[in-house]
């Protein structure tokens, strides 16, 4: 009888020593975030993969970087009740979660972490800071699952230029920046392609590419060591970063209260989507249905306005867009994949009213881009995914009218008229979480 009571004791104390992790108790939860956090997920399939097939260009001529075959995400941190939703939307709780695999990836969808090549902490940040450490090694690392199997890790090398999701607390962060570009999730929404995914990773790289020079003169002083912003180049789902993108969107707004024409600005950017959109929702339905001239116009001065919005470091990016375009471009044909993805993603999100990411075309940047198309006899299949409407026949349209474009010529002196240093994301998110670090990674 004792020995019966002392197996049961030690049964009990094992039970109550186990960690216990978030499971979807049917609980209401905050059902916009559940919306975000679904989208999320199906942003991070298309693109994960993606991200590793940019490795086979195997390119000289660029600066580059280390990425994983798979990404993950964790709940910790989060309130209690999205802590459900992370569970119910992607199966997500305070482990390092699959969220994304490429078909490379050793790992698969829903696979929780253990150890890290023998390490192991309860803390998520701490887990992921350890990842950042072995996939910027570059080398081969283990990584034992809770199922108890362990599985070898080859990081891939690709051109410089994180491609990542806004968090799904704030989804509409976007940022761009020599280092990483941050895109909105409403680009997730248009349900990316293959095509159309690579053309975003590589888009982000032809930006870093292209721009990082400007970029890293404009503002040389920064260190690439911030602790928050290496989590957020593993899981921008991370709360730490999601609290920072948060931020950066507020400071943003704060900033242009501050200044009469940058209420302007913003109104007339806020106005521009807002019936870019309407005039999607209330007259196309579905895809099938071919845009009018108008709403093409009104959704590309909405796109030609948030790229205008830009400011810090971001303002420098959106100099060479055309050039990233460009760099893209080639790189696809160069993969064997179809480069008019770049044409097909504009349509694709115009058609559902998501006009205020980098994805879709600005009227200067839909010329430029068609132009080197039409040099590739790719003239007339541009206007077939265009729905019939010439690229020229828009840039006319446009000639008169107060929006046409958002370009601007780039000078080291205008770094005056963009917001001051004094303010932690007046650079933008990217530059802020450069300098910012998060408690629980002060110690190992």
């Amino acid at each position: 009888m004792r020995l019966l009571f002392s197996f049961f004791w030690v049964v009990l104390l094992a039970a109550c020593a186990a960690p216990k992790f978030t499971v979807d108790d049917g609980r209401k939860v905050n059902e916009e975030l559940l919306g975000h956090i679904k989208t999320y997920g199906a942003g991070e399939r298309a693109l994960r993969p993606a991200i590793v097939r940019s490795a086979e260009l195997h390119d000289d001529q660029c600066d580059t970087q280390w990425e994983l075959p798979f990404s993950v995400a964790s709940s910790d941190d989060w309130s209690e009740d999205d802590k459900v939703a992370w569970v119910r939307a992607l199966g997500v709780d305070e482990r390092l979660t699959v969220v994304a695999a490429s078909p490379r990836s050793p790992l698969q969808l829903g696979d929780k972490m253990q150890e890290i090549e023998g390490y192991h902490r309860e803390s998520a940040e701490k887990m992921l800071l350890e990842l950042v450490d072995r996939r910027d090694a570059g080398k081969p690392f283990n990584v034992k699952l809770a199922t108890g199997k362990t599985h070898r890790i080859e990081p891939v090398k690709v051109c410089r230029g994180y491609t990542r999701l806004a968090p799904p607390n704030s989804p509409k962060s976007q940022d761009y920046h020599w280092l990483m570009a941050v895109h909105p999730i409403e680009v997730a929404q248009a349900e990316l392609t293959e095509d159309e995914a690579l053309w975003t990773v590589l888009w982000t790289q032809g930006v870093s590419e292209e721009g990082g020079a400007r970029m890293k003169t404009y503002h040389y002083g920064t260190k690439v060591v911030g602790t928050l912003y290496n989590l957020f180049t593993i899981a921008s789902g991370i709360k730490g970063a999601a609290m920072a993108a948060d931020a950066a969107i507020s400071a943003a707004q704060s900033a242009a209260t501050g200044m009469a024409t940058e209420i302007l600005k913003k109104q007339l950017i806020d106005q521009a989507t807002a019936a870019a959109a309407a005039r999607m929702r209330e007259e196309v339905v579905g895809a099938a249905r071919k845009l009018t001239q108008q709403q093409v116009i009104g959704a590309m001065q909405a796109a030609a306005a948030n790229r205008g919005s830009l400011t810090g470091v971001a303002w420098v990016a959106s100099t060479v867009f055309e050039q990233a375009d460009a760099w893209a471009f080639n790189r696809l044909e160069k993969l064997k994949t179809d480069p008019l993805a770049s044409f097909s993603l504009h349509q694709k999100l115009i058609e559902k009213g998501f006009v205020s990411n980098s994805m879709v075309l600005d009227p200067d940047r839909l010329m430029a881009l068609s132009k080197l198309a039409e040099s590739k006899g790719r003239g007339e299949d541009v206007v077939a995914v265009l729905q019939g409407i010439k690229p020229e026949e828009i840039q006319f349209a446009l000639a008169d009218m107060p929006v046409a474009s958002a370009s601007a010529g780039f000078s080291y002196e205008d770094a005056a008229d963009n917001p001051s240093g004094s303010q932690l994301f007046a650079r933008g998110l990217v530059d802020g979480m450069l300098n910012m670090p998060v408690a629980s990674a002060q110690t190992k």
